[in-house]
């Protein structure tokens, strides 16, 4: 199957009516590239805002690599890119897919007064599988197990992943989560879910964590019926580009 590009990915933007600039900073998940993000990516820069999609580190070249890095590197590197895009910007949305999404909330959370807007699709901050009480011992056995991307209902469609997960790695995130939810409260911004009806890498429970965190009082939650978890390359993927395209738009305006 064709994959997206998995490099990362930026466009200028140009000023609107009003000579200002918008922002939007993309996240792709664990295991992922920004491959999963570009296609939306492109679509924001089509209708004039200034994108960043970074490639978090240890993604995009080995799943050994990746157990080397953890959640706070993840999280730097998105934090720089933020920096980066709001160097050249006058107001940024985040947003993200999975561990992106989960990463995006945190963004938000401790630059309150400079992002608009927080867009989160399958965002992963907790979860029900008891299967990851075992991660803490299972990492000094196992350096990884079968991989979890690639899972898109829309045929002849592949995620730039990898094929193993690095239980190093993951357990990192899984404390991550920690951070996520702790800072939840700290979520006041304008904020959009999207989330998969039928999604097989994260559960129900993590968009509940997350609508009960926030303190934000703008809050939209969008239920995708014909995606799997990686909606943004999946049948849905339209819908959500051009509902995202509606909120960034209200938010800076």
């Amino acid at each position: 199957m064709p994959l997206h590009d998995p490099e990362p990915f930026t466009a200028p933007g140009r000023p609107d009516a009003s000579g200002r600039t918008t922002g939007v900073l993309l996240c792709h998940g664990f295991t992922g590239s920004p491959g999963s993000m570009n296609p939306w990516g492109r679509h924001l820069a089509a209708q004039g805002f200034a994108v960043s999609v970074p490639l978090l580190p240890g993604h995009g070249t080995t799943w050994q690599e990746m157990n080397r890095t953890g959640y706070d590197q993840w999280y730097a590197a998105l934090d720089s890119a933020y920096d980066e895009l709001r160097s050249r910007t006058d107001v940024v949305v985040v947003g993200g897919l999975s561990m992106g999404g989960g990463l995006s909330l945190l963004l938000a959370a401790r630059h309150p007064r400079d992002v608009a807007g927080v867009m989160v699709v399958n965002a992963a901050v907790s979860s029900q599988n008891k299967q990851l009480l075992a991660v803490p011992l299972l990492k000094w056995v196992l350096g990884s197990m079968p991989g979890l991307g690639g899972d898109i209902k829309k045929p002849g469609v592949a995620e730039s992943a990898y094929d193993r997960v690095p239980l190093k790695a993951l357990h990192s995130m899984v404390q991550g989560w920690r951070q996520v939810r702790a800072a939840l409260p700290e979520v006041t911004q304008p904020l959009l879910v999207w989330r998969s009806r039928e999604d097989h890498v994260v559960d129900e429970q993590s968009t509940r964590d997350i609508l009960a965190g926030v303190s934000s009082r703008d809050v939209e939650e969008h239920v995708l019926e014909d995606s799997y978890h990686v909606a943004t390359l999946d049948n849905d993927a339209e819908l959500v580009f051009a509902e995202s395209v509606d909120f960034v738009r209200r938010v800076t305006g």
